[in-house]
């Protein structure tokens, strides 16, 4: 197998808080670490967090890791979407697992943790999920719920899932049965999005020993209800220092992920299945809820140190987004926990089959000639298609008439200063011809290649779908079924933790 590595400053989108984290380390530090020596995880509450996933993870090995004194966690975790949701959830979780066996094999006993995100209540955010056919081209698949208003997804029962749309995209890959036994047996009719997507998960990584949590179940509701009354008491605090720290990050000229106003709730409060934000509340309930915190459910600054208060985390492994979180969590890590995570990059990949690196390689192509948008991308290989020695002559034309232009100006600066403004203007009328030209000349090769025009529709679809990085649109269903589940070791052999770069990998 082949792979090349491209730095996040090359893709689309990049923030310059995530490129500071990555490669420039030292300028951010102070928002994702916190001074003097960190709290210690109480080992009381390991007993009943063991307990409390024993439940979600019966028989799973790693549990009886977990319950040693001194074990950590390496977590990530994901939107239960439909059918995994995008490929980098497989990922993150691989990422997981390769820290956690690095830190076992340098004494300190380590589990992967899995957090499944059941409580967001955004349906519209995973009730879709992009597969693709045998000629490259994106299909979306949907389901509908009985999900109501302010519904944690998780609990949403799914009637019918879109698995014979599923089968239909696959049907020319050589594995497509192989996927789809597993998809028909997990993704059953009246299952919910949360049981759903843990249980393919977990079926396509299990010889990993991932332990998996719910936020909704009764039993983690009640361990992490201590941290909850602690930060809803204490919520005016914490929104002040949330503001001070939105604007320390946009003094440092970096983003705050999350906006926060003087009047933003850090907290939802689940009832009647429903999660409602508690702006909408009067002061009496407010009050009422703080006895009852098991039935509040945290934001998404505050669900990280929910989170960490519940596990022995080490670290946490998170995407662009995720990372950006944490720089404005901190804050309320220092106040309600007294210590926090290291906050490492999750691995992340672009698959390129053979027919794409081959393409690659006959247009001399780079991934990052695709980001500028589809019509440039075009462009782009059209002049590779010119005729080499048109092209050449083109270059050389190009240059002569420069050069001599040159010559003449200089002559003509000598003779009248005042002529050379107009000759300059003329210089670049006449280059911006040449120049146009060969562009049609471009075109024109592009458009008597249909191959070529397939080819290019091909590579955008499969590598840059909808001007989408690959793993973060399409899932990872459609490559196991064109490549077998050995896909999955052969990304899990290429999780480098010293690499912060994008993988390039060829399968």
């Amino acid at each position: 197998m082949e792979t090349t590595c491209l730095r996040h400053t090359e893709l689309p989108h990049t923030s310059r808080l995530f490129a500071d984290f990555l490669y420039h380390y030292d300028r951010v530090s102070r928002f994702y670490e916190l001074p003097g020596t960190p709290a210690p995880y109480p080992e009381d509450r390991r007993a009943a967090l063991v307990a409390a996933l024993r439940e979600q993870n019966p028989r799973n090995p790693s549990l009886d890791v977990l319950a040693q004194r001194g074990a950590v966690a390496y977590v990530t975790g994901q939107q239960v979407g439909i059918y995994t949701g995008p490929a980098y959830s497989i990922y993150k979780a691989m990422t997981a697992v390769r820290l956690a066996e690095e830190s076992t094999r340098n004494g300190v006993p380590a589990v992967p943790v899995f957090w499944l995100a059941t409580e967001d209540h955004d349906f519209a955010e995973v009730n879709h999920a992009w597969t693709f056919d045998a000629t490259g081209s994106p299909r979306a698949l949907r389901v509908d719920g009985d999900h109501g208003v302010d519904r944690p997804v998780g609990g949403v029962a799914i009637s019918n899932w879109p698995n014979a749309e599923l089968r239909e995209s696959l049907k020319d890959f050589p594995f497509v049965d192989d996927v789809m036994r597993l998809v028909e047996e997990t993704h059953t009719a009246g299952r919910t999005m949360g049981e759903a997507f843990r249980l393919l998960v977990e079926r396509l990584l299990g010889k990993y020993g991932i332990l998996y949590l719910d936020p909704l179940a009764p039993a983690i509701r009640k361990l992490g209800a201590p941290l909850l009354r602690s930060a809803f008491e204490s919520a005016a605090d914490l929104k002040a220092r949330l503001l001070a720290r939105n604007k320390e990050l946009a003094d440092a000229g970096y983003h705050a992920q999350v906006h926060i106003e003087a009047n933003t709730s850090l907290f939802f409060v689940l009832e009647e299945g429903r999660r409602v934000n508690l702006k909408r509340r009067n002061d009496q309930d407010l009050a009422e809820l703080a006895a009852h915190a098991e039935d509040l459910s945290p934001n998404a600054i505050l669900r990280p140190v929910v989170q960490d208060y519940l596990l022995p985390t080490a670290a946490y492994i998170g995407g662009p987004a995720e990372i950006a979180y944490f720089a404005q969590s901190q804050v309320l890590y220092e106040v309600l926990l007294g210590r926090m995570p290291r906050i490492h990059s999750r691995s992340g990949f672009t698959l390129f089959d053979t027919r794409a690196a081959k393409l690659m390689d006959r247009y001399q192509l780079r991934l990052p000639d695709l980001f500028h948008g589809e019509h440039e991308f075009l462009e782009c290989l059209a002049a590779r298609l010119v005729p080499s020695g048109l092209q050449s002559h083109f270059e050389s034309t190009t240059a002569s008439v420069a050069a001599l232009l040159d010559s003449l100006g200089e002559e003509t600066r000598a003779f009248d200063p005042t002529l050379s403004a107009a000759l300059a203007k003329s210089r670049a009328k006449i280059l911006y011809q040449l120049t146009k030209t060969q562009a049609k000349v471009a075109r024109e090769t592009l458009r008597r290649s249909d191959r070529a025009e397939a080819d290019a529709a091909f590579l955008y679809g499969s590598l840059l779908p909808q001007k989408h990085l690959q793993e973060r649109f399409y899932g990872i269903l459609p490559f196991l079924a064109k490549h077998g589940f050995e896909l999955l070791d052969t990304v899990y052999e290429h999780v480098k933790l010293d690499c912060p770069d994008h993988i390039l990998l060829t399968v």
